[in-house]
């Protein structure tokens, strides 16, 4: 063969590139993907204060968080006039005790504190008071005083009240905290006091006694006196609520049969997929 057919059988080189061609059309349409991760949840934020009655620091309700300890802090008397503080809130819930918490001010730039016949009042434990009747002071009065848990809930806390011998039941879909007995109102030196939000889960302690406070004073001493005063809400008949009411005194065991009993309830939180200030 010669040279010139083999030249002739070489195939031929490609050509170059020529311009881009226009876009396609689009394509159809894939599968749906995979969820995503969920975003951070959106939710109201309540506390509540929680008090044992005694020495020891309550746990927080189930569905509640733990926020801070304290002591069982009522109310106050200064210059003769009593404020109070609901027990259902944190302000009831002081995390240090003092015989005397608070000092006053005048307009002349000057602050005294416990230099005034002022009083405090807290919620008080069941320790026997001492025999002779002696003012409580120093580090006894640590067994004297309530202590107190504030807690978080992610909704609402309300208190109902039966008004008979029977805990009620928590509204639908509510559920229940504790059960108590129907606490109104206190009051102490110079008749003034202070009174608990019949809605508020102060309203309802846990135990009832006839006197559940002690008053405490500016020169470092708590006692209990007889001009101290708590207030509850009765049992009352309901084939007699319009009847006159019938004079009568109880004493001893027979209290409990006339003290109206009430729960604590909370509503569940439910989580949406709502974002707060969507509209």
């Amino acid at each position: 063969v010669s040279r010139a057919s083999k030249d002739s059988a070489a195939p031929a080189q490609a050509a170059s590139p020529g311009q881009e061609g226009r876009p396609g059309f689009p394509g159809n349409k894939g599968p749906q993907g995979l969820p995503g991760v969920g975003g951070p949840s959106y939710f109201d934020s309540f506390l509540i204060a929680k008090h044992s009655q005694n020495t020891s620091i309550p746990d927080c309700p189930y569905g509640t968080t733990f926020i801070y300890s304290g002591y069982s802090f009522l109310f106050i008397n200064g210059n003769e006039r009593a404020h109070g503080q609901d027990l259902g809130t944190t302000g009831s819930c002081l995390p240090r005790f003092s015989t005397m918490p608070f000092l006053f001010c005048d307009t002349e730039s000057t602050c005294r504190y416990a230099s005034r016949n002022d009083y405090s009042y807290w919620l008080s434990t069941d320790a026997a008071l001492p025999a002779n009747m002696v003012s409580i002071t120093g580090d006894r009065l640590a067994s004297y005083i309530s202590r107190c848990s504030v807690c978080e809930s992610t909704s609402n806390v309300i208190a109902v009240h039966s008004q008979t011998i029977l805990i009620p039941e928590c509204p639908r879909d509510w559920e229940s905290l504790w059960t108590g007995y129907s606490f109104v109102m206190q009051t102490g030196a110079g008749a003034d006091g202070s009174s608990q939000p019949l809605v508020s889960p102060g309203s309802c302690l846990e135990s009832f006694r006839q006197v559940p406070f002690i008053e405490c004073h500016g020169r470092g001493t708590c006692n209990y006196y007889p001009d101290s005063y708590s207030y509850w809400l009765a049992s009352i008949d309901p084939n007699s609520m319009f009847s006159k009411p019938v004079p009568q005194t109880v004493k001893g065991p027979s209290l409990q049969s006339v003290i109206s009993r009430c729960r604590v309830c909370r509503k569940p939180w439910q989580p949406t997929d709502d974002k707060r200030g969507d509209n």
